[in-house]
């Protein structure tokens, strides 16, 4: 099998997907803007054969650099990155390669527009936000009349929180019409809710062959504009109803063969003509594994390999992995430079000892999101959970 992996290099764990299809006899060439020197050694280890293009912005580089791996290692059996800024770019590739082992490019089209997503999720039964699309600043202000203040824009293809708003008012509307950006945007009615995500590997027939969950703050947005604290962790238990949404909503996406992302408000309060306080409302999807080091938290709260999951999948069609192993709580904390924290590196190495699985600085890619430096370990009840992210954010 020849597996050709889109920048291999970011995020830094990506290596362990190159490995984990080395070990099952893939042929594994990789694609990417980093010099080959600068690649590290579990990721040279890892790669038949680099192919280094000056930028992967540019279609023609990255489609000649596929040429020529095709013509010297023959018929290419998978292209992927997983990772979302590429997507589109895989889809491509796969469609004029003919490669039909992930997404083309008709697919991507309704898992990228976060307006086409709705009509998938409500053939899952799971509810979802009123929305307008953005045209005009009146008809921007009827919508809001329509389901009242605040309203929440964003990019319609947006990844992530860049571009994102909530809107408390007619003035706040105004500034934000007189100065957005020159994209589709979405506008959706505001829901007060804790987000859940249900994450894992679905196989070619869109069965999912391993599952979690991860519990994420209110708003990613609010934690880039204001630059506050990240905390988020993985689940030791999967709720049944986010189960049973999750595998739903994959199976009308038709996700196949990949890593999925699904997001979930769960209601803090009633939301007439939605649904009820506790019940789930669709979110978003992401046709990847979530961010940073959360694959690596999926590992440590489910005492599983998710890599050796994926690449099990990519080759089997299944999993060999032992999904039945003790699970935990997976808590990431971060830290931004610059904050009069409490308590010193040293002492919350002291503090939690063998428990902590990451103790690393964040790129400055990601720092927005995640901050500067970052705590990540295992737990055994929610006391200890909260206790953990409370000792490492304290500040003065």
């Amino acid at each position: 099998m020849n597996f050709v992996f889109i920048s291999p290099q970011f995020p830094q764990s990506y290596w362990n997907f190159c490995d984990r299809l080395q070990a099952r006899g893939v042929n594994v060439l990789g694609i990417g803007d980093t010099p080959y020197d600068e690649l590290s050694k579990e990721l040279r280890h890892s790669l038949t054969e680099y192919y280094k293009v000056n930028s992967l912005e540019n279609y023609d580089e990255v489609y000649r650099a596929m040429a020529f791996l095709t013509f010297k290692h023959g018929r290419i059996d998978w292209v992927e990155s997983n990772n979302e800024y590429w997507l589109s770019q895989d889809a491509r590739l796969r469609t004029d390669f003919n490669i039909t082992t992930g997404m083309n490019v008709d697919d991507v089209a309704h898992v990228r527009r976060k307006s086409a997503m709705k009509r998938f999720y409500e053939a899952a039964g799971v509810p979802v936000a009123r929305y307008h699309i953005i045209s005009d600043l009146e008809a921007g202000k009827a919508f809001a009349r329509e389901v009242g203040y605040p309203v929440f824009v964003k990019p319609d293809g947006g990844m992530g929180a860049s571009g994102s708003y909530k809107l408390s008012s007619d003035e706040e509307m105004e500034r934000f019409y007189a100065s957005k950006e020159d994209v589709p945007y979405l506008m959706e009615e505001f829901l007060s809710g804790d987000i859940w995500s249900y994450d894992g590997v679905s196989d070619s027939q869109a069965n999912v062959i391993f599952e979690t969950c991860t519990s994420w703050p209110p708003s990613i947005a609010d934690i880039v504009n204001n630059k506050d604290h990240l905390a988020y962790y993985t689940a030791c238990e999967l709720p049944q109803d986010l189960r049973d949404a999750g595998r739903a909503t994959v199976k009308s996406f038709n996700v196949r063969s990949r890593f999925f992302h699904l997001e979930f408000f769960r209601l803090r309060e009633d939301k007439p003509g939605v649904a009820k306080k506790g019940q789930l409302v669709a979110l978003e999807v992401n046709m990847r594994p979530a961010g940073g080091w959360t694959p690596d938290m999926f590992n440590y709260a489910n005492s599983v390999d998710v890599y050796s999951i994926w690449a099990d999948m990519v080759v089997h069609d299944k999993t060999f992995v032992d999904l039945d192993k003790e699970k935990y709580f997976a808590v990431f904390a971060g830290r931004r430079n610059g904050k009069p924290y409490v308590h010193t590196p040293d002492e919350v190495r002291a503090r939690f000892g063998d428990r902590i699985k990451m103790d690393l600085d964040i790129p400055a890619a990601i720092s927005g999101a995640m901050g500067d430096h970052q705590w990540t370990a295992i737990m055994k009840t929610a006391e200890e959970k909260d206790e953990f992210i409370r000792y490492i954010q304290e500040t003065q």
